[in-house]
């Protein structure tokens, strides 16, 4: 949240946690772009700072690049998606938005890592000692739980329990050779819901 300008028009200092966010989040398209190669005087322009801002945030400049993929692996955007879609909406279509949602994720994450790679950078947030790994399971669990909320509406006609279908579907989409893109989606859902075989009735 963006903090409010305090009387005489001037805005509050941001907290160093804040700064940490704004600085990541300015830097993440540049490391897209980039890769590791990306120096610390273009990021602190991109978050309109001084470079000495950075340094006061982050040790170095690879602190900065395992803060950058811990937060393209962290869920936490694409399950609050999942989590805001609209119970009203036919199964389908809140099928597809969480879909969409996980896809853009992993995209993300793929994006981050694949510039890192290309530039012999840092592979994975675990990368130096202290670095906190991202908990997978728990990533899981939450994403599953999500998409089993979206079953809610229907729960008194579902053949399996909401968490079960989760599960099928999570790796229905995730181990489909479909293109990512969200067209695409579509199909794998609508086999999900209604199967492989066409309608005989």
């Amino acid at each position: 949240m963006t903090p409010r300008p305090a009387k005489g028009g001037r805005a509050p200092a941001m907290s160093t946690e804040q700064r940490r966010e704004m600085i990541v989040r300015a830097t993440i398209p540049l490391l897209i772009e980039q890769g590791s190669s990306v120096t610390t005087r273009r990021i602190a322009q991109a978050a309109g700072i001084g470079e000495g801002t950075v340094f006061r945030v982050f040790t170095d400049k690879e602190e900065l690049l395992d803060a950058c993929v811990a937060e393209a692996m962290d869920p936490g955007t694409s399950l609050a998606e999942i989590r805001s879609i609209p119970l009203d909406q036919p199964l389908a279509a809140r099928l597809t938005q969480a879909a969409e949602a996980l896809r853009a994720h992993v995209d993300r994450i793929g994006a981050v890592m694949g510039a890192l790679h290309a530039t012999e950078g840092r592979s994975r947030a675990a990368g130096r000692p202290g670095t906190k790994s991202p908990d997978r399971q728990a990533g899981m669990n939450a994403a599953t739980d999500a998409i089993a909320g979206l079953f809610a509406p229907e729960e008194d006609s579902l053949r399996l329990p909401p968490r079960q279908l989760a599960q099928l579907f999570f790796g229905l989409l995730f181990t489909s050779s479909i293109q990512e893109s969200p067209q695409d989606i579509g199909p794998v859902v609508d086999v999900f819901l209604h199967g492989a075989l066409a309608s005989t009735g």
